[in-house]
């Protein structure tokens, strides 16, 4: 018997959906400011949250390879 019948006959007291799928999040991403700038530039300023990345380029997009190939 495989994994995933035997999560939809007999269950699993690790899993709250036993193989089915779970319905999706109700989280509104799209609105979220925190989703929106924080890891590019730290706005809002959160405590307690991890500082924004300093590998990006503040929101910019880099020169791409095929407009600048090498010589």
């Amino acid at each position: 018997m495989g994994l995933l019948n035997q999560l939809t006959t007999a269950g699993s007291q690790l899993s709250q959906y036993d193989g089915t799928t779970p319905p999706p999040a109700n989280i509104d991403v799209a609105g979220s400011t925190l989703h929106n700038a924080y890891s590019i530039n730290g706005n809002p300023n959160m405590t307690g949250f991890p500082t924004p990345s300093l590998l990006d380029l503040n929101g910019g997009t880099p020169p791409r390879y095929e407009d600048n190939p090498p010589e």
